[in-house]
């Protein structure tokens, strides 16, 4: 043994240099080999593939995402049940994240205030001058 070896004390976070691994051995050498593709990126090379499709007696090519989603709002265009609720879903969280990106200015309109007033007021008399005082109490207690 060298100087080095015997001066060298094993234990936790410190294993003998004789199991170590060497430079460029893998620690999981069966594990996933590199340069496979996880699930999001496959998805997204395929959803972006260019795809020909004739509009109008036009050909042109289009991303096959821009082709679902023409054909699933065509779709709902013709009345279709089952397709109408989700675009009207998607088309709502479209607009939600549109204003979240314009710095959220959502200025109502007088009637959307008329609305929210409404609202306000009918939950203002709902709630009796009892059940507000039972919670303040109750909220003293638990502070």
């Amino acid at each position: 043994m060298s100087d080095k070896e015997k001066n060298y004390t094993v234990g936790h976070g410190k294993p003998p240099e004789a199991s170590r691994f060497k430079p460029g051995q893998s620690g999981n050498p069966k594990g996933r080999p590199r340069g496979a593709k996880n699930l999001h990126t496959l998805l997204d090379k395929i959803i972006n593939e260019r795809v020909v499709v004739t509009e109008n007696g036009k050909r042109k090519l289009i991303s096959k995402l821009e082709a679902a989603v023409t054909q699933f709002v065509n779709k709902a265009a013709t009345g279709d049940n089952k397709s109408i609720q989700p675009l009207l879903q998607f088309v709502q969280l479209s607009e939600i994240r549109k204003e979240a990106a314009n710095g959220g200015d959502s200025s109502l309109g007088e009637v959307d205030q008329a609305v929210v007033q409404g609202l306000l007021n009918r939950l203002r008399r709902n709630v009796s001058p009892e059940k507000s005082r039972k919670r303040s109490r109750n909220s003293k207690r638990n502070n």
